[in-house]
């Protein structure tokens, strides 16, 4: 096989791992600023993080051959794979145990989903006496507003 013509793949993988690369961070970028709540948000940067970051990484593989450059990226796309993913994790569960809820959900399963984690990591919780109920109920018979 001619070397030009090994070159010639080379730059076409690089190319096309580029233009994917840089398709899911613009798509993530869009996401981040258009998509409606907090959890969609991170969905979209999760998917920056994880698909674009690593896919342009890749291409970065192609150009540098087989050297200790290539090692370094290997590396780096390892560590990007693990820490990323669990970073959104821990935004998100955060999040939820803070009380912020997603936008369209239906029932609040605070109770049920919170009941084993300990009052004091829940700020809303431990500031409340023992008791009143978490969650203040609606009336709708208007009693009260004389």
């Amino acid at each position: 096989m001619d070397m030009s013509l090994l070159d010639l793949a080379c730059n076409i993988a690089t190319g096309i791992a580029f233009a994917t690369g840089s398709f899911f961070l613009l798509v993530g970028a869009f996401g981040i600023v258009r998509l409606p709540d907090f959890w969609s948000r991170l969905h979209a940067a999760g998917v920056i993080d994880t698909a674009g970051a690593e896919i342009i990484l890749i291409g970065m593989m192609f150009q540098t051959g087989w050297d200790i450059a290539t090692l370094k990226l290997i590396l780096i796309a390892f560590l990007l794979f693990i820490t990323s993913p669990t970073a959104t994790h821990a935004v998100s569960n955060a999040a939820f145990v803070a009380g912020l809820r997603p936008q369209d959900l239906k029932k609040d399963e605070t109770e049920q989903t919170l009941s084993d984690v300990p009052t004091a990591a829940i700020p809303y919780r431990s500031m409340l006496p023992e008791s009143e109920p978490a969650a203040p109920s609606k009336s709708s018979s208007g009693e009260g507003s004389a």
